[in-house]
């Protein structure tokens, strides 16, 4: 019996979420946190036919804040994450399909300010697990396409 061969992934690669209107997005691949966080900033709660929602807006390319988009999501929990500095921090997760090279995934995402970190999207363990990829922690972009 021959065993499938996984895709192999960079450390860094461009990703897509196409249901929050974002074609691209450059994401570092981060074994070491579990859950993926998109950047997002004016986050605001609300409600749609008793359903809870958020609206928020996305600077998806790193030192370009000319580019915004503005998202709405279904609120599918809250989560107290710890971010790399230490700080403890409520968080909206949602969930949302997101696509790495021509695989589609939907994915677990939390929504936190990212303006001081260098990527706009960690993606965490918890969605490379649903991807079932490698990580080749030398190489960048080695499973998507650059896009600029």
């Amino acid at each position: 019996m021959t065993e499938t061969l996984k895709p192999i992934i960079g450390w860094r690669e461009w990703c897509s979420l196409p249901d929050l209107n974002i074609p691209a997005i450059k994401a570092k691949i981060d074994t070491g946190a579990k859950t993926s966080c998109l950047h997002a900033y004016d986050m605001e709660k609300y409600d749609n036919k008793g359903m809870n929602f958020v609206r928020f807006k996305v600077h998806p390319l790193q030192k370009d804040e000319t580019l915004e988009v503005e998202c709405t999501a279904a609120i599918h929990d809250y989560r107290y994450v710890t971010s790399s500095n230490g700080v403890r921090e409520k968080r909206f997760v949602i969930i949302t399909p997101l696509i790495l090279g021509s695989l589609k995934q939907d994915v677990e995402v939390t929504l936190s300010s990212r303006h001081e970190m260098q990527f706009r999207m960690l993606l965490g363990r918890d969605a490379l697990s649903r991807f079932n990829v490698i990580v080749d922690t030398t190489k960048s972009f080695k499973f998507s396409k650059k896009i600029k």
